[in-house]
């Protein structure tokens, strides 16, 4: 069996070097790391994680709280999955994915926690071990999440630049600081425009907006643009708009937020505020281990900007 002994010897560093590589990687060059790695390929060197978590007296598992419905035909999550499976995966942590906080069974070394609301921040406080959120809060916790107040600043000046005189929001019915900072990005543009913000929230369905523009189409001018603080917000705008002889983007122009799916199945396909969804899974991660290592220290918060895509539903 292969030890870490014949790791050192064919990477030519010390014990304590691959050691390190294995079990602190923040402390090792990234040179060092690539050597160690590429002789534990070589020799087909696996850890013993089991016998690694005996010794740190960890259970080398860290739980993925996700607490609102997965919507199955949007991989918003996989792809969150995949940033923290990734980052995670290298210093040898498995993942327990859990949908409700009483379905919580068994030990772990931390948490990261997405989907959550205020009224969840009590039992989360009342958490024995280090907590990531995914997602922006006002309650303290370190997070990670899209900066979105500058999401749909964007999304707004990039609106009223391609001529649509009516700038109409259409928010998620929430009261939870990411949704509050999207609107506020959005107030801001418009005040510096001078112009009168219109606002409307639903539950985040299209089928709710889809309704909406169903019901008052009549209403609506020409040169009207959505600023959407969801790619499934925006998708029933367009197909509403659609359905009652609108023309995207002629007379109507969408934008959504997130750029995951939805926003590429469309047709017009979505111009959309789009996050870096799987390197925040990944940063979460990195974070959270961390924050193991460093005994619970504070890691802050990582904002990532979203980029707006221009595709065919904006002119």
């Amino acid at each position: 069996m292969t030890t870490l002994a014949d790791v050192a010897k064919r990477a030519n560093v010390s014990k304590m070097t691959v050691s390190r590589v294995l079990n602190h990687p923040e402390q090792v060059t990234e040179e060092l790391k690539a050597l160690v790695h590429q002789a534990m390929k070589e020799l087909d060197y696996r850890p013993n994680v089991a016998a690694k978590a005996l010794v740190s007296n960890r259970s080398q598992v860290i739980k993925v709280y996700i607490l609102e419905e997965i919507d199955t035909t949007e991989p918003y999550f996989m792809y969150l999955l995949m940033g923290i499976a990734a980052a995670v995966g290298k210093t040898q942590y498995s993942l327990q994915l859990v949908t409700s906080e009483l379905a919580d069974q068994g030990n772990c070394d931390g948490y990261i926690i997405t989907g959550f609301r205020r009224g969840d921040f009590e039992w989360i406080k009342a958490l024995d071990k280090p907590v990531i959120l995914f997602g922006e809060n006002t309650a303290g916790f370190d997070f990670v999440d899209s900066d979105n107040r500058h999401g749909t600043r964007n999304a707004t000046k990039y609106a009223h630049s391609r001529g649509y005189q009516r700038l109409i929001y259409i928010g998620i019915a929430v009261d939870e600081p990411f949704e509050l900072s999207r609107e506020s990005g959005y107030l801001e543009v418009m005040k510096d425009l001078g112009l009168a913000p219109e606002i409307h929230r639903f539950e985040n369905r299209s089928t709710v907006t889809e309704n909406f523009i169903a019901q008052h189409f009549d209403e609506l001018g020409k040169d009207t643009c959505f600023i959407c603080s969801s790619d499934r917000l925006a998708l029933g705008v367009e197909r509403g708009l659609l359905q009652q002889g609108g023309k995207v983007p002629e007379e109507f122009g969408i934008i959504g937020f997130d750029g995951v799916f939805l926003d590429q199945v469309s047709s017009p396909k979505l111009t959309t505020c789009k996050q870096a969804i799987v390197k925040m899974g990944e940063t979460c991660g990195e974070l959270l281990v961390k924050k193991i290592n460093e005994e619970g220290a504070p890691q802050g918060i990582r904002r990532f900007l979203p980029v707006l895509e221009i595709r065919e539903s904006t002119r």
